[in-house]
């Protein structure tokens, strides 16, 4: 048990010491451009989705008629 102690305590002390914390408008700044790349990506993903959905529905209509 005191390995586990010994590691959650030196596992603080790095992040208190050796971790370069970015500043709050740089958080601020890269949570922004996560979250329009996110709905970017979504709805590219949407879309290229509703294009492979239309165009199995018109091939299964084709073989169809």
């Amino acid at each position: 048990m005191t390995k586990v102690v010994n590691y959650i305590s030196e596992a603080f002390e790095e992040l208190k010491s050796n971790v370069t914390w970015p500043s709050w408008s740089e958080v601020q700044r890269l949570t922004i451009i996560v979250a329009v790349f996110s709905v970017v990506f979504a709805l590219a993903t949407w879309g290229v989705d509703e294009f492979f959905a239309k165009a199995l529905a018109g091939f299964f209509n084709w073989i169809k008629a």
